[in-house]
């Protein structure tokens, strides 16, 4: 009797206690309250200064927590999301009346005294140089194929610079995007801001001890303006005057003079949009981010090589004049690109065009030096090599011209290619019949296609002239038949091999080969070189 009353009563202990909430730690406890905080913070309701002091609150008790074996994680997941909040919010709010400058912040009896770092040359940016602020984590990364992102400490953002007028070499619709992370200091109630680099700071200070900053490498390309490539390329070769004010060199990343210019160039009914997956590969490379700079140049490829090559040559001069400490520029030229860049490196005198002819080049050049309003045909085919190109990389380019712009396509091609006005306009009468001769167009005005004929005698001076800058090429090869008998479908390799080459490597694939890991494998390999690291 004694042991069926005990036992009953023994159950029910043990059911109640098995009922009662476990004790949680005081780390866990203690990320549970800047859990609270942080959920305060998102209340509308509030004003934008009581908000602000509550993602401190929210990232202060957080940061005491990062070396939690049992709320670390958690705890850096907190404080990456305050620091985050707490920099679009102070970036946005008011009018931006809150953005870099000391405030005083209180909420809930807790006073914070919270200040910006001040600008450095070795990864921290000045508040001032954005015009706004965006989290990484809202960023659409449909259009890349992969993101590149390294964990750590801190808020991911992209810092924007959009300015009217657009700034020199900057994306008119879009300005200039940034990687930038967000990290908080705490000394007792003072705050420090810092926006950081992720490309050029590694760690950071956060509670006396160095720390991995989180860094996204691609949500600043990711959130340049999306658009169809296959569309605007076709437009920009077919319509070219209503894309011919988009001509020009595009910063994709601030300016730095410690960083190399990379220089992309796309191809025939292409726009620079075909670079984003190979500007996030550069971008996800710890041994090339933070050592270059990407730019691309953008024209309507309809127009003459000749004359886009023109209008490269006078960009780059314009950096030259507005950076003259600028490093050397690496080129990458992908087909007409390829040829476009070609240009910038070779010197071309009224001799050169000797090679075609004596009779032929002496009539072009008297009627071009009879007037002035000529000179841009004389620019566009008399000229010097860019002396600050340090290395020149070609892909699929069609040095000798592609057979496929003789074909039923290529003349598809040229009879839909409506040129600008104020470009045709320039030559006429007896001159318009000269420059059709040295281009290898009788009868008519030179375009994208004609210049890309294998018939076109320009490709021949060009391919006489001596390419001053060490120069390398990657060649598509479809396997339809061996080396020098290949092709990569659009272009021979009789017309892409160059002798003067420093290296050429063959990639098993087609005309569009510049995603293919191969071709990624082997611009890394010729970007490490140029960095003295191979």
């Amino acid at each position: 009797m004694k042991i069926s009353i005990i036992l009953p009563s023994m159950a029910a202990l043990l059911a109640i206690a098995a009922c009662a909430p476990s004790r949680i730690s005081d780390a866990e406890a203690g990320h549970r309250g800047a859990v609270a905080f942080l959920k305060q913070a998102t209340r509308k309701a509030l004003s934008p200064q009581e908000r602000a002091a509550l993602y401190l609150s929210s990232a202060a008790q957080s940061a005491k927590l990062l070396d939690s074996p049992e709320a670390g994680t958690a705890a850096r997941e907190t404080y990456n999301s305050s620091a985050a909040d707490l920099t679009v919010l102070l970036a946005s709010a008011d009018g931006g009346r809150l953005w870099n400058k000391p405030l005083t912040l209180t909420s809930g009896g807790t006073t914070w005294r919270l200040r910006f770092a001040k600008p450095t040359r070795d990864g921290v940016w000045d508040p001032a140089r954005f015009t706004a602020i965006v989290p990484a984590s809202e960023v659409d990364m449909k259009h890349l194929d992969q993101r590149n992102r390294r964990d750590g400490i801190g808020g991911a953002l992209v810092g924007v610079r959009k300015m009217s007028p657009p700034e020199p070499f900057a994306p008119p619709l879009a300005g200039v995007n940034a990687p930038v992370t967000a990290v908080l200091d705490f000394k007792g109630q003072d705050v420090t801001l810092s926006l950081l680099d992720p490309a050029d700071k590694m760690n950071a200070s956060i509670s006396g001890k160095s720390r991995v900053i989180e860094g996204d490498f691609s949500a600043p390309l990711a959130h340049y303006p999306k658009g169809s490539e296959l569309w605007d390329g076709l437009m920009g070769a077919i319509h070219v005057s209503a894309y011919m004010k988009n001509t020009g060199l595009y910063m994709l990343q601030p300016y730095d003079p410690d960083r190399i210019p990379l220089i992309f160039v796309h191809g025939l009914i292409s726009t620079p949009r075909m670079w984003r997956n190979v500007v996030n590969e550069v971008e996800s490379d710890p041994e090339l981010r933070g050592k270059y700079q990407c730019w691309v140049f953008s024209y309507p490829t309809g127009n003459p090589p000749a004359y886009s090559a023109l209008r490269f040559r006078e960009e780059l001069d314009r950096v030259y004049q507005l950076y003259p400490a600028a490093k050397d520029y690496v080129l990458v030229g992908h087909s007409m690109g390829g040829l476009i860049s070609h240009m910038q490196v070779t010197t071309l005198t009224r001799d050169s065009w000797d090679i075609i002819g004596k009779k032929k080049a002496d009539n072009f050049f008297a009627g071009v030096e009879k007037d002035k309003k000529e000179s841009l045909l004389l620019r566009s085919t008399v000229f010097k090599a860019n002396p600050h190109i340090g290395r020149v990389i070609f892909i699929c380019t069609p040095h000798r011209g592609s057979e496929m712009a003789l074909g039923s396509l290529g003349m598809i091609g040229m009879r839909l290619i409506a040129l600008p006005v104020d470009l045709t306009a320039t030559v006429t009468g007896a001159l318009q019949t000269s420059l059709s001769e040295i281009s290898g167009t009788p009868g008519r005005f030179p375009n994208s296609v004609t210049g890309l004929s294998p018939k076109n005698p320009t490709l021949k001076v060009l391919d006489q002239a001596t390419i001053t800058a060490p120069h390398h090429s990657i060649i598509g090869d479809r396997g339809k038949g061996d080396t020098p008998d290949s092709s990569d479908g659009v272009v021979p390799y009789w017309s892409s091999h160059l002798d003067s080459a420093k290296s050429e490597k063959i990639v098993p694939g087609p005309h569009g080969a510049c995603e293919m890991p191969e071709t990624i494998t082997e611009l890394r390999r010729l970007l490490l070189l140029h960095l003295g690291k191979n």
